[in-house]
């Protein structure tokens, strides 16, 4: 990686760290509560894949993880994510809920620590659009995926609906910001998230690129009225 996208890494992880204790708050608030749903639909990708660990990458606050674990009792469970302050927060959930065989661990996504093949499902939810090399990424996701194994991505999405689409981007881009300095304190967060989904790529282009890294029988579709977009393709 170079300085540049290096120094970019930086300054999003420290965004991530700054709201880290307001986070689930937030995206409770931005979404009406559906955010659960939808990482439960990301969890149920785990059924049907070899026996096997569960990789949530960019697991944040370990909500997805804790999805994962309700769904597949007898899977094991690991969690990475780059910010250590998200993890604390996480792992003090997990406790509270006395979640078991749920390892939460610090990592970057565009260079995992993982041997090849080590999970039979590597999956993230609002991963995507922060990474600086998205191709890099879903590589690594790939390449820890083991054979017959599942990636599943979700993330958000700007609608097709004219209309709607128009509706979409004044509550992200205006009322969003809004919401994150009130409740969060950190306007710059919340601006940066419209931002990053304005520039992301179209759930189409995702799945070719999901395709070009190596990923067999690539789907999406799209859920919260066409904001968010499901992936998933076999290894």
């Amino acid at each position: 990686m170079n300085s540049k996208m290096r120094s970019n890494a930086d300054a999003v992880r420290a965004m991530f760290t700054r709201i880290a204790d307001r986070y689930d708050l937030m995206n409770s608030l931005m979404t009406g509560g559906r955010h659960h749903a939808w990482r439960r639909r990301v969890a149920a990708a785990a059924a049907g894949v070899p026996a096997g660990p569960v990789l949530d990458l960019a697991t944040g606050t370990a909500d997805l993880a804790i999805a994962v674990r309700a769904r597949e009792p007898a899977r094991f469970v690991a969690g990475a994510d780059f910010s250590e302050r998200m993890l604390r927060v996480g792992a003090a959930k997990l406790a509270a809920r006395r979640v078991t065989r749920v390892r939460l661990l610090a990592a970057d996504a565009l260079g995992l620590p993982f041997r090849d093949g080590a999970f039979a499902c590597v999956m993230s939810a609002f991963l995507l659009r922060n990474l600086e090399d998205l191709e890099r990424g879903l590589q690594e996701m790939r390449r820890v995926t083991m054979k017959g194994g599942r990636v599943v991505t979700l993330d958000i999405v700007s609608p097709q609906v004219p209309v709607w689409g128009a509706l979409f981007g004044a509550y992200f881009n205006r009322v969003v910001p809004l919401i994150g300095a009130f409740v969060a304190g950190d306007r710059q967060a919340y601006t940066y998230l419209p931002q990053s989904v304005e520039r992301f790529v179209t759930p189409a282009e995702l799945a070719q690129m999901m395709e070009k890294a190596g990923l067999r029988e690539v789907s999406y579709h799209r859920l919260g009225l066409g904001t968010i977009a499901v992936h998933a393709g076999v290894v």
